[in-house]
């Protein structure tokens, strides 16, 4: 049974439901989604999974708003099922953390598939010797493990899709069994089984041709044309097609009573009758070109377990299995290709050829001379080597028809140069490495290897440097293989370096791999260089590329747009797409998705000694400003259909062109994916300019994403872009983007419930917007000063406030900000016992939003109309509006206002005694704020889902809620700590009054 295996261990099965036993035990794994969970995790055996890629395996697009937190209670509690005797705070030794993803450590053999696909490996190379009986008895013993439908029980797009390929897995190596018990002469025991499975399976013609011949061998001839006759109508019925040729020939054969079709003779009959004596055939000798296995070759175990069922994959028909393995200069192409070829040997018995093509050097080697090589290998004189390319490739063909060999292409240049050297003929496989994609290589199964996983980069610098020095200084050696971009290349130099001195410490190497200037110059020993080698694919590039391959290196951030990159080289969005993906299949550049871009970390570092040598400092200036021109244009379309009726916008000094958006809801997409490249370019340009005409964009940019501001996804860059420009508008002395830069520290700072510092900053922004007659945000930060004195409960003096704001509107003819200032006024109405004045107010600016066309403005008023009908008990009016606002700031992604609108409706269902809605939309606010890293939102979502569990009657909970409630406004300094200190009081836990 599935359950029963290695002895004192785990054992896994997949080929029916998902299930685990330890000592023969079977375990409780839990959900279906647990299953699910567990199941691809073992699919996987042992390689890395992230969070995003489980979530959608498991749920699709249809994933819940808390996936990410249901799949880390999953992940914690197959670990207690897995390891139920590991120690508390111990690191798991099977399900582990691998970078931000997790992976199952597999003990050899404990799961079901992996002793299938061993089964079926055995089976074919005892087909391929001629042992027929060995390998129906393996292929038997494979389909046994077998038990039921695949990944029975397990969910999501991931278990259906692999469910499938399992299914079709099992039906190939059923059909190749019905082939060897047909050599085998078995036809008449295999009539019965073939007719249930073509009965399962109708239109699979495999079958019901092995069914045809198995019925015509027992001479049953009208019954075998019988099957072809209902075969025929399935298929025409079902699919609107006619029979294929291999069906269709094997009728007509049948027809004709074709001798060939007869049953094989038995084993004991052909002994009797000797074959007659064949002429002596060429002995060809046995090529074996392969070079030396890397001794210490480490990780990369499911891509070579992948290569080897690609090779193997030689019983088809179909063609010569030819994989393609490309990537960057040093990730391990050539060393991956010779541990697969050697690994593979047994399924090649008559040998393995090897050429070193050297595509990427001046010497590319010439595919006639490679030929005339590998002929000579092969055991043909020199003087009968033809000489033109066309007849050396057919002789080779001819010479390795009917024989397993194995050709190994390094280093390949093209397809052109590839094309010529591939077997012709099933049972020889070839594998190629280039750094090109080589997509145009026909039927090439392409492999894009990347670098190591973090822990496989660590084994290979333990294994090189040794394994003692690492073990005692394991953070050090992390930070080492991380500097490296986790390239095996660097990792090995680096490693071979610190081996040939011994009184280095791993700890010494992190203070000269840090320094970017110098780090190439660390790579490099002996006859080896990381620079060295990227200089190789850089040589290959013509002019354009090399130029688009330079000045890409110059901004700071992870990736970039195809848009973007266009604005930074200054061509058309066409010309910089054909030259990025051409650097791509020269993997020099990276594609993480569609019409995105980035270097690898250490080809960054070699393009910008590159961009040195070549470019001028001022061309450089030039492509920076282009690239910041192209954000802030592209920016400002998003403010503009964000927040419609701002005059933020249309004060923005914008130099350039950028994109265009449809809708608010699709700008506010785009800031969010680009937000980190907008902070990049503004950090460059705070740090590089020498004048404020240089420094103003960043500023003008900071302003217009406010938007990004209200998702809450970027609240750190925010804080640190802004101090960044305003520290060097103060070294400069320019006012404009001090201004700017202190107005969005402002709403940085208000966002933190910071407030006294925020008010100081609208301050300044305001004197600064006065004295220099500026108006871009001097409305804005009126209405701001209000809110934040507001929010301190000053509320007489925050009235002053937007009185202020909403006379500066009316002057400059800005009926959106009247709007802004009439609903955020009536909580200070309401502040002051004036609950008319308040419901007046909030109705007017919902009005005046609504006239105007502002979807965002709209929202908002609904929120703070929401919130005065709830506190004047018109609850159901209230709950409509907040539910209103909720639905836009969801489909907008702006997750602040999501917390507070979810805080709002909970207050709400707390006044109607509606306590379950109250602690539903509480705990979703408190999720939500906690993912964004908003403190102050946290604590308001804690003080309210406290006072729902109250009204549930759950007073220890709602007392935790309330503690930790109070330690975050006390830390904030917020006024509301007072009201949660006297809320605690009123809950009795265990009799007594809670003490806070």
């Amino acid at each position: 049974m599935a359950g029963q295996g290695v002895e004192g261990g785990l054992r896994f099965a997949v080929l029916g439901p998902v299930r685990a036993w330890r000592h023969g035990q079977e375990l409780d794994l839990g959900t279906p989604l647990q299953r699910s969970i567990l199941g691809m995790l073992l699919l996987k055996e042992g390689h890395a999974v992230t969070p995003a890629e489980m979530i959608d395996a498991v749920w699709g697009e249809e994933s819940p708003p808390r996936a990410l937190g249901a799949l880390r209670t999953y992940v914690s509690r197959l670990r207690t099922v897995l390891e139920p005797d590991r120690p508390a705070r111990s690191r798991p030794e099977l399900l582990t953390s691998v970078g931000k993803g997790y992976a199952l450590r597999l003990p050899p053999g404990s799961l079901d598939l992996t002793r299938f696909e061993r089964a079926v490996a055995e089976a074919e190379t005892a087909r391929r010797a001629g042992r027929l009986p060995v390998a129906a008895e393996r292929m038997r013993s494979a389909l046994a493990l077998f038990e039921g439908e695949p990944l029975a029980g397990a969910v999501g797009p991931y278990a259906e899709h692999q469910r499938d390929r399992l299914i079709e897995r099992r039906l190939g190596v059923i059909e190749a069994l019905m082939d060897v018990d047909l050599e085998l002469g078995d036809h008449a025991s295999v009539v019965a089984e073939l007719v249930a499975l073509t009965a399962d399976h109708p239109l699979r013609e495999r079958l019901r041709a092995q069914l045809m011949l198995a019925l015509y061998r027992c001479g049953r001839q009208g019954d075998a044309l019988a099957v072809f006759t209902e075969t025929r109508q399935a298929l025409i019925d079902e699919l609107g097609v006619e029979p294929g040729p291999e069906l269709t020939a094997l009728h007509q054969r049948i027809l004709a009573a074709d001798p060939a079709l007869a049953a094989p003779a038995p084993a004991e009959d052909a002994q009797e009758t000797p074959e007659p004596e064949a002429e002596p055939a060429l002995e060809l000798p046995r090529p074996a070109q392969l070079p030396a296995a890397v001794n210490d070759f480490t990780g990369r175990r499911e891509i070579a377990g992948r290569l080897r069922s690609l090779l193997s994959a030689q019983s088809s028909a179909e063609g010569v299995p030819v994989v393609a393995i490309c990537g960057i200069g040093g990730v391990g192409k050539t060393a991956l290709a010779v541990h697969v070829a050697h690994a593979t040997g047994e399924l090649f018995p008559d040998g393995q050829l090897y050429a070193d093509l050297r595509g990427y050097t001046d010497e590319a080697a010439d595919p006639a001379s490679t030929l005339g090589s590998f002929l000579r290998a092969l055991g043909i004189p020199a003087d009968v080597i033809p000489e033109g390319p066309a007849d050396r490739a057919a002789l080779y063909r001819s010479i390795l028809a009917d024989r397993r060999i194995l050709v190994l292409l390094d280093n390949a240049r093209d397809a052109a140069q590839v094309s010529p050297l591939l077997p012709g003929s099933p049972g020889c496989a070839a594998i190629v490495t280039s750094r090109s994609k080589l997509a145009d290589l026909p039927s090439a199964r392409l492999v894009d290897l990347d670098v190591m996983e973090p822990d496989e980069a660590l084994s290979l610098f333990a294994a090189v440097a040794g394994p003692e020095r690492v073990a005692a200084e394991h953070g050090a050696a992390m930070d080492v293989v991380a500097a490296c971009g986790f390239l095996p290349l660097a990792v090995r130099i680096v490693a071979a370096r610190l081996a040939a001195r011994p009184s280095w410490t791993v700890a010494s190497l992190v203070p000269r791999l840090a320094d970017e200037q110098r780090r190439l110059d660390e790579m490099r020993v002996g006859n080896l260089a990381v620079e060295a080698t990227f200089a190789l694919g850089y040589g290959q590039l013509d002019p354009a590329q090399q130029r688009a391959f330079r000045l890409l290196s110059l901004p700071t951030a992870p990736d970039i747009s195809v848009g973007a990159a266009a604005a930074l080289l200054s061509t058309t969005v066409i010309e910089a797409e054909d030259v990025l993906e051409s650097l791509v299949d020269a993997s020099l550049v990276e594609a993480p998705a569609p019409g995105r871009y980035r270097f690898h970390d250490l080809l960054k570092l070699f393009a910008r000694r590159e961009l040195e040598k070549a470019e001028r400092q001022q061309a450089r200036t030039l492509a920076l400003r282009r690239l910041l021109g192209f954000y802030l244009a592209s920016t400002q379309s998003a403010h503009r259909l964000a927040y419609e009726g701002s005059m933020i916008s249309d004060n923005l000094v914008v130099v350039g062109t950028g994109l265009t958006f449809g809708t608010a809801e699709e700008s506010v997409a785009w800031l969010i994916v680009e937000g980190d490249a907008l902070f990049a370019s503004i950090n460059q340009a705070a740090a590089s300019a020498r004048a404020g005409e240089q420094l103003l964009p960043a500023g003008d940019l900071l302003v217009a994403m406010e938007p990004l501001l209200e998702s809450g996804t970027h609240t750190r860059e925010f804080d640190h872009g802004t101090r960044a420009v305003l520290a060097t508008a103060l070294r400069l002395g320019d006012q404009g983007s001090e201004l700017r830069a202190r107005y969005v520290l402002g709403r940085v700072l208000f966002a933190g419930n910071r407030l006294p510092e925020a008010e100081e900053q609208f301050t300044r922004v305001y004197e600064l917007s006065a004295a220099r007659q500026e108006k871009i945000v001097t409305g804005e930060v009126l209405n701001a000063l209000a809110v934040v004195v507001g929010r301190q409960r000053r509320h007489t003096e925050a009235l002053t406030w937007f009185d202020a704001a909403m006379r500066w509107y009316r002057e400059n003819g800005v009926p959106a900000g009247e709007a802004l200032v009439l609903s955020y006024s009536a909580r200070d109405h309401l502040g002051l016992g004036r609950p008319e004045d308040a419901i007046a107010a909030a109705e007017k600016g919902l009005a005046l939003f609504t006239e105007i066309g502002s979807g965002a403005g709209t929202a908002r008023a609904r929120y703070h109309l929401g919130i005065v009908l709830s506190r004047v008990g018109r609850l159901t009016e209230a709950v409509h509006h907040h539910a209103e606002c909720l639905a836009f700031f969801r489909a907008g992604k702006q997750r602040v206002w999501e917390q507070r609108v979810c805080s709002r409706l909970a207050e709400t269902f707390i006044a109607a005694e509606r306590y379950d809605d109250a602690v539903r939309h509480a705990e979703q606010a408190l999720i939500v704020s906690r993912e964004i890293g908003h403190p102050y939102g946290e604590a308001l979502s804690l003080t309210v889902l406290g006072r729902a569990l109250k009204g549930l009657g759950s007073a220890s909970r709602s007392a935790e809620c309330l503690r930790q409630a109070l330690d975050l406004f006390t830390r904030l300094g917020a006024p509301e700590a007072d009201d949660v200190r006297s809320l605690l009081g009123t809950i009795p836990v265990g009799g007594n009054v809670v003490e806070s």
